[in-house]
């Protein structure tokens, strides 16, 4: 993982992008009880899956490398709008 980090060019960046991740996986838990705390937490995570696949756009990934934060993008995009 830390060489993805690297590659992405955030090898800096890797402690706090895995705490905001953690941090916000556990909000979407929390959103199960307090709709807004998961509106939050899922909108924080589609912010963080629009970086990352600009990232992967600007470091010139494939498609295929690039599907999966596309793919968490939408599903945390849709989530913030319409879930909870």
């Amino acid at each position: 993982m830390k060489q993805e980090f690297l590659r992405y060019r955030l090898g800096s960046q890797r402690i706090m992008v895995g705490a905001l991740q953690e941090f916000a996986g556990i909000g979407l838990l929390v959103g199960m009880s307090q709709p807004w705390v998961g509106h939050l937490a899922a909108g924080g995570l589609a912010l963080m899956m629009l970086i990352a696949v600009i990232v992967r756009i600007q470091i010139k990934d494939s498609l295929l490398q690039t599907i999966p934060a596309v793919f968490y993008l939408v599903l945390n995009t849709y989530l913030c709008i319409a879930g909870f």
